[in-house]
């Protein structure tokens, strides 16, 4: 663990970019100069960036169909990509979903197993979130034992069940594909959606007792796509105070107006729009609705949306930088992150300044990334 002063780079402060030596000690942040001097002119440095969300992690876990032998193997790789975009805390979102294959109950058993063992050995904090669907209903009295065993701190709740098409008797949309992806005869996997979809009046009473066994177990809870200011308020009844993708303005406008955590997706701002047509993050942003912005399904995006909204001019790098750093750290209650403030712990992402590539990451005062040319200032 280094101890080190930081000098002649451009720091992001709460009042925006300052040429500030910055000093950190066993980890931490600290007020007066700590230990050997390192020159940073040409460089920014920023505080770490906190991943609320992401699931880009599947692909170093099963590069092709199926699951690695070595998981571990596919987290040490993810966590370097991890790093290599400035990420020091991240919350890798994995499915337990009647999808099956990575989204089923086993491959999701071995992803927390594997996060639990690998994280102790890797700089960069994971940790876990289970992406629950919600008409699982035989699973319902064993999952707040599953998530005890898993060490869970933060479900979130999903529903991607194609109600329409059951409705009208359809045939889902790539249904044959995804059970096969399953491992599933396709007429199997029809017959169970259509039964979940029949048992779909038993799923509010179900969540209301959950949501209250995993309140009392101090688990954080979040909604994925809330559509309505109504399905917020019942998800705020059953105290889940997160709201991840809202597809509506009216969705939103509910969450952030009864004091909800409002998450984004990073990519949608960095497109420009939802890939799928819902409410953009930008308008959210400009109107003071968004908290927090997160990976989603793509690591580079979080630093790339930040600088784009300051080079827009829709708010300042500060302001854009909280998206994701102090933001995500407030909704995930991590009061010891999220700025270079001294008594915080030494999580920071240094930027090249003319290209604002990463150039160096640093957990707990400890380098998960360093390349090129900023290598040899810290090793010379």
């Amino acid at each position: 663990m280094q101890n080190l002063d930081l000098t002649g780079a451009e720091v992001l402060l709460p009042g925006g970019l300052q040429v500030q030596t910055v000093s950190f000690a066993q980890g931490f942040m600290q007020a007066e100069r700590a230990g050997r001097t390192v020159d940073l002119t040409g460089f920014l440095v920023l505080p770490g960036i906190i991943d609320l969300h992401g699931d880009a992690f599947e692909r170093h876990l099963a590069p092709r169909r199926g699951a690695m032998k070595q998981m571990n193997e596919g987290l040490i790789a993810a966590e370097a990509e991890l790093a290599a975009n400035g990420i020091t805390t991240a919350v890798l979102a994995q499915f337990v979903s009647w999808e099956g294959g990575l989204r089923g109950l086993d491959f999701a058993d071995q992803v927390f197993g594997a996060i639990r063992s690998t994280a102790p050995d890797v700089v960069t904090d994971l940790r876990a979130q289970l992406r629950f669907e919600t008409h699982m209903l035989n699973l319902y009295a064993e999952l707040p034992e599953r998530i005890r065993q898993w060490g869970l701190s933060y479900v979130v709740f999903n529903d991607h069940l194609p109600h329409d098409r059951l409705a009208a008797g359809k045939t889902p949309k790539r249904m044959v594909g995804q059970a096969l992806k399953a491992g599933r005869n396709p007429d199997v996997h029809l017959a169970m959606m259509k039964d979940m979809h029949a048992r779909r009046d038993e799923v509010p009473a179900a969540l209301d007792a959950l949501c209250a066994t995993l309140a009392r177990a101090g688990i954080q809870m979040g909604s994925h796509d809330d559509q309505t200011s109504e399905d917020r308020a019942i998800w705020r009844e059953r105290g889940v105070r997160v709201s991840e993708f809202p597809e509506t303005h009216a969705a939103a406008e509910a969450a952030h107006a009864a004091g909800d955590a409002v998450v984004m997706g990073a990519p949608n701002v960095v497109r420009g729009g939802s890939h799928n047509g819902n409410l953009s993050a930008i308008d959210l942003i400009a109107m003071g609705m968004c908290d927090a912005l997160a990976s989603d399904y793509h690591y580079p995006s979080p630093r790339r949306a930040a600088l784009m909204l300051a080079d827009t001019g829709l708010c300042d790098l500060a302001a854009a930088w909280h998206l994701v750093s102090a933001g995500p750290a407030k909704v995930l209650g991590l009061a010891d992150r999220g700025s270079l403030t001294p008594g915080m712990r030494a999580d920071m992402v240094i930027l090249h300044k003319d290209s604002r590539r990463v150039a160096a990451t640093l957990a707990g005062g400890r380098f998960s990334y360093l390349s090129g040319e900023i290598a040899t200032r810290f090793i010379g």
